[in-house]
């Protein structure tokens, strides 16, 4: 078992873009460090993928829309790479199933760490000729692509390990718990907002990904929001409150995949063993009522609300709210890769918190030109919107204005809630 130490210049946008380059690769690569070649292979489930295939695919990317098209006399590491490793990007060329990646005992792990060794020295030379503002913005692009993966990494990793009957930790339990870390208060207290007419989206100012944009006016009615997270111990009431066994807290498409899925609990709790358990990066552990609840969908945490008597905030809300808060808290940097409990207001990391909000376009919304416009676009369907980094997101990689998206039945990633009224 490793102990995880990010290179510091990933998380700084003050170094050089070549430093900055490196040393997110290297993050990738240190995240995988003291996992097995069989670790990397498991695919648990369609919606995860095999670490290996997440070292390929961010590999790919670089190889696909930089060295390609931009380095002279470029030489495909293997030609086959183009269609195994691209993920959906129909404009690029066609690509296997993604429920099927599991599958590909070839190319080796040691192939794999080839072809990152043999891109990234292609990409020094193009770093080194090209001081192109487009190429540097494609590459910022392919930097932010693999800090997402650095993150699924590890949430497909984690489900993978808990498959296992044997419920093996991937990493060692810390010996003691961040300074952070403190009993909560009784109650969450309320952060109060006017009804006024609000600017959300991004300034300009700064990397952001296309489907933040472009910043626009909202009016939004007063509301409060909670100044922190809904904890293990609160989420417990509910659960003892019958509230898995009652049909009236949940939208209908829920209730048919709590009945469906047999779901009484958060995904990764252990309810049936005489102590409470969650299954963590570090084994199975016993249930810390302080910490924040995680692993729960949307259709969960629209039922909690309304169990409690509130609601989720929309995504409006949420940034409204967040942007008068520091970027701060508990992330992938920490290497704890759990969410941590906290007194503090904090609005980033630990979890990403469901809104009430369904992943459409902002007025005005129009997607990067070729392939590249593939990347949030064409997902602007059944699908909800969720804020505020976890505990495995790079913390330069989130901000106010991020909007991540998932189904409303998922909950293998880092995903809590924060209510409104």
């Amino acid at each position: 078992m490793s102990v995880f130490t990010a290179p510091a210049a990933a998380n700084s946008r003050s170094v050089s873009l070549t430093e900055r380059f490196l040393a997110v690769r290297k993050t990738t690569e240190c995240i995988c460090d003291g996992l097995s070649a069989e670790d990397l292979m498991v695919q648990s489930m369609p919606d995860a993928s095999p670490a290996k295939w997440h070292l390929a695919h961010t590999t790919w990317f670089f190889e696909t829309f930089l060295l390609k098209p931009y380095l002279p006399d470029y030489s495909l590491f293997h030609p086959d790479f183009t269609f195994l490793f691209n993920s959906y990007y129909k404009q690029v060329g066609s690509h296997p199933n993604r429920a099927f990646r599991g599958l590909f005992s070839r190319p080796s792990l040691e192939q794999v760490h080839d072809y990152r060794r043999y891109v990234d020295r292609h990409m020094m030379a193009l770093l080194t000729q090209s001081s192109d503002p487009h190429i540097s913005g494609l590459i910022e692009t392919g930097l932010n692509h693999e800090q997402q993966h650095q993150e699924l990494i590890i949430t497909d990793v984690k489900h993978g390990l808990w498959s296992n009957p044997l419920k093996p930790a991937w990493k060692a339990p810390n010996a003691t718990k961040s300074s952070s870390s403190a009993p909560l208060s009784a109650k969450a207290d309320w952060l109060s907002f006017p009804e006024n007419l609000y600017s959300i989206g991004h300034s300009g100012e700064g990397f952001s990904f296309d489907n933040e944009t472009p910043r626009h006016q909202v009016f939004v009615n007063a509301f409060d929001i909670a100044s922190r997270l809904v904890t293990n111990g609160e989420y417990l009431h509910f659960i003892n409150d019958g509230g898995y066994r009652r049909p009236e807290l949940w939208l209908s498409d829920g209730w048919d995949t709590v009945c469906t899925q047999n779901w009484q609990a958060p995904l990764y709790w252990d309810i049936n063993a005489d102590e409470l358990r969650l299954f963590t990066v570090n084994g199975l552990q016993p249930l810390d009522p302080s910490e924040p609840v995680c692993h729960i969908s949307y259709y969960e945490a629209d039922a909690y609300a309304r169990w409690a008597g509130h609601r989720l905030p929309t995504e409006a809300e949420w940034e409204i709210a967040a942007s008068t808060q520091p970027i701060e808290g508990n992330f992938l940097e920490s290497g704890r890769f759990h969410p941590e409990a906290t007194n503090s207001s904090q609005f980033f990391g630990n979890v990403w918190q469901w809104t009430s909000s369904p992943y459409t376009a902002y007025p005005g919304f129009a997607p990067v030109e070729g392939a590249l416009g593939e990347y949030n676009g064409k997902f602007m369907c059944n699908q909800m919107v969720l804020r505020g980094g976890s505990c495995a997101t790079p913390q330069s990689h989130i901000r106010a204005t991020y909007r991540n998206f998932f189904p409303p039945h998922s909950r293998w990633q880092f995903m809590g809630i924060r209510l409104a009224k």
